[in-house]
């Protein structure tokens, strides 16, 4: 199993844009939502950009979800 810290972004990433599709939100909507900027919420879906916690306690606020919901596979 690779545990490597860009493996934790990957998954969480992916798990952002499941859980922004399964909300049928755009990338904007989502970053309006959570006070980001669209471009924020891309790099982070991508794993371009190291997410901090409070952005991802944001992004879980705006999907109303819970932010292990994001680190299920990691």
């Amino acid at each position: 199993m690779d545990s490597s810290p860009s493996r934790i972004y990957r998954v969480v990433g992916k798990a952002v844009r499941a859980q922004r599709d399964k909300a049928r939100l755009s990338q904007e909507r989502l970053a309006e939502k959570a006070g980001l900027t669209r471009n924020y919420v891309g790099d982070v879906e991508r794993a371009e950009k190291k997410i901090t916690l409070e952005a991802l306690a944001r992004i879980a606020k705006a999907l109303k979800c819970r932010v292990r919901d994001f680190l299920r596979d990691a």
